[in-house]
């Protein structure tokens, strides 16, 4: 059937349709991703309940789980044993560590873009050496604290967390135009001073240093309800206020003269994302420890996958981190009790090798 047109015109006509095509493509592509992580999540979090050393049946899981969180009245079919496994073992292991891969994820993804280092990770500001040295001081103090559930290593572990990146912040002079630079050098030295003290830690701790160990790390091991309740508001607050300032971090990435043009106050802008990231963070390692490479490999796989448009990166990590992390557990604990930064590196280590020749190749976020 003949279109009437002139076949320059008509071949303009298909091209010019194929192009829409294919930006509709792209523009829906963060719609599917995001809904395919959504089921991935969901799945992850059924498998993290069901597996385990002692599998629960799937209909004894779900059972248990409209029994106690939806008050649903249907005959008990479960042993007492498998409703603590699924409700006080596994549950809030599995939220913990979705509020820990979502943290983290969000916070990597923040560090790389501010910093425009693709290389940079949540820990980058010295937030794991700080942490590492405040759960270390905790374990050679002869004291027991509990605070709302959290013991003396948690809290400590937060306050040395911030500690560090107040310290890189106040050396480095802030947010201020031109310091990026100066934000990234200043933390791998107060990281590296602040790992001589870890050492030194781990020298005088005697029976305590398998502890020290595992602290480095990560694990969900001690996961329990009272910490997950004192730990979620935070990650969840300072996620949620990350998600909320995408425009911002996008106008930061057309450049410093670009995003003053758009209005943008540059410097509190920049202090701002960065204080969010590092509470998210310290957050993050008081609750489970150091967990290496999920602020690193999950916001480059997003972003790999839909550009660097921040509203649609931010939300993708969100909920890749946490379906990653929610695995690795799984992983993890199948075989016994590994730590699960054993696993994240195992995965992650041959994602950064290859994040290291793109670099060499003038890779560019």
């Amino acid at each position: 059937m003949s279109t009437g047109l002139a076949p320059e015109v008509g071949s303009e006509l298909v091209t010019a349709r194929l192009r829409l095509g294919r930006w509709e493509m792209l523009r829906r592509r963060p719609l599917w991703l995001l809904t395919g992580g959504l089921v991935l999540l969901l799945c992850s979090l059924v498998a993290g309940i069901v597996l385990g050393n002692v599998p629960v049946a799937p209909d004894q899981t779900l059972a248990i789980l409209a029994h106690r969180l939806l008050g649903w009245s249907g005959p008990v079919t479960w042993t007492p044993a498998a409703e603590t496994i699924v409700m006080e073992l596994r549950l809030p292991r599995i939220l913990t560590a979705m509020a820990v891969g979502t943290g983290l994820a969000l916070a990597g993804a923040v560090l790389q873009g501010l910093l425009r280092n693709p290389l940079a990770d949540p820990y980058v500001l010295g937030t794991a050496s700080g942490a590492a040295l405040g759960a270390a001081i905790a374990l050679l103090v002869p004291i027991q604290v509990a605070v709302l559930g959290l013991g003396l290593l948690h809290i400590l572990a937060f306050t040395g967390a911030l500690l560090a990146v107040w310290l890189v912040y106040r050396l480095s002079g802030g947010a201020s135009a031109g310091s990026l630079t100066s934000v990234l050098l200043t933390g791998y030295a107060v990281g590296s001073l602040l790992a001589a003290g870890i050492a030194l830690a781990m020298y005088l701790s005697g029976a305590n240093l398998r502890q020290i160990f595992f602290y480095l790390l990560g694990s969900f091991a001690t996961a329990s309800w009272q910490q997950l309740l004192v730990g979620l508001p935070l990650v969840a607050a300072g996620s949620v206020l990350i998600l909320t300032r995408a425009r911002s971090l996008n106008a930061l990435l057309l450049g410093e003269e670009t995003a003053l043009h758009l209005g943008l106050d540059v410097r509190r802008e920049r202090g701002i994302l960065l204080t969010l990231a590092s509470l998210v963070t310290a957050a993050s390692v008081a609750l489970a420890g150091l967990i290496g490479f999920v602020g690193l490999v999950v916001p480059h796989v997003v972003r790999i996958a839909v550009g660097p448009n921040a509203r649609a990166v931010l939300p993708l990590a969100a909920v890749f981190g946490a379906s990653f992390l929610v695995l690795a557990d799984l992983v993890a604990r199948i075989p016994g009790e590994v730590p699960v930064g054993i696993i994240t590196a195992v995965v992650g280590a041959p994602f950064f090798l290859s994040l290291l020749r793109r670099f060499r190749s003038g890779y560019e976020l």
